[in-house]
């Protein structure tokens, strides 16, 4: 399998802080959509970071499109689309300006292509970026990100805050993106409906550590979560369960196969459950 992205045992650390990276380690295939999920301040947007060279690194590799990113490498560099959740273009400059201004930066900018997705997305190319609504900046933020011809997009909280339909018109974006089997999306996000409907994969970050990364597939089709009785919860192995959590009348447990844990524990109802639920069950469940 061929990947654009490999992050292997990266670890960042800061002065006068508790938080560290420790040894993330994910990689995203080809052709593939990578959900990146955590809690405010669980290192997604530091690894993000990290991969763009924007902070160093204290130890750990690197890859993209097979190999590591020097500060002066222009040609991997232009590989990347970027869209954060702060779009900050000069906010005095039209849209057409900033196509300009982009043309300069990228030898592979496409006006073409910026064109076309400008009048997709309904943007007036002469109207000021600081006139745009919230949702015009992000449809912005991604037209420029595609007009330079990426293979892999970093995509930190870009549909955030933005209403339903314009979601669903961005997520179509991506979608059309990856029909490319050359191509790769890292995108992190709190809304993790969107990445039900779109992702290939899903990493969780907790505390600066990979919990899991597993397909979205088997996270909603195979994996289950039992609602037990404190009986019932006595009797489960501690391998069959990957993190449980106890509520008032009953316990939940993570189970990674849901069809072979109801043939072994006969009687215990499990549930399929979401990416959220599945979440909340390791980052404040027990182990």
């Amino acid at each position: 399998m061929t990947y654009n992205l490999e992050i292997e045992k990266l670890t960042k650390t800061y002065p006068h802080s508790d938080f560290r990276l420790d040894n993330v380690s994910f990689a995203i295939p080809r052709g593939t959509i990578m959900g990146f999920v955590g809690e405010n301040g669980a290192g997604k947007t530091t690894t993000m970071n990290a991969v763009l060279n924007i902070i160093r690194k204290d130890s750990g590799t690197i890859r993209i499109l097979g190999r590591e990113m020097g500060d002066k490498d222009r040609e991997l560099r232009e590989q990347i689309g970027v869209v954060f959740d702060g779009a900050n273009f000069p906010e005095l400059l039209t849209a057409a300006q900033l196509s300009k201004v982009m043309a300069g930066t990228y030898a592979q900018w496409d006006q073409k292509t910026f064109t076309e997705l400008a009048a997709r997305f309904g943007l007036d190319l002469r109207k000021r970026i600081g006139k745009y609504s919230r949702g015009m900046k992000m449809k912005l933020a991604l037209a420029v990100a595609l007009s330079h011809r990426p293979k892999l997009l970093i995509l930190d909280e870009a549909t955030s805050g933005l209403d339903p339909i314009v979601r669903d018109e961005i997520l179509s974006v991506f979608m059309e993106f990856i029909e490319n089997e050359e191509h790769s999306i890292l995108m992190s996000s709190h809304i993790t409906s969107d990445l039900e409907k779109i992702a290939d994969y899903i990493t969780f970050i907790h505390q600066g550590k990979v919990l899991l990364t597993e397909s979205k597939d088997s996270l909603i089709y195979e994996y289950g979560i039992a609602r037990c009785k404190t009986e019932q919860f006595e009797r489960i192995e501690d391998s069959d369960r990957i993190a449980y959590r106890k509520k008032d009348y009953q316990i939940d447990v993570l189970v990674s196969n849901r069809q072979a844990f109801e043939r072994k524990y006969v009687g215990i109802v499990v549930d399929t459950g979401n990416i959220d639920e599945i979440m909340l069950l390791m980052a404040k469940g027990a182990r």
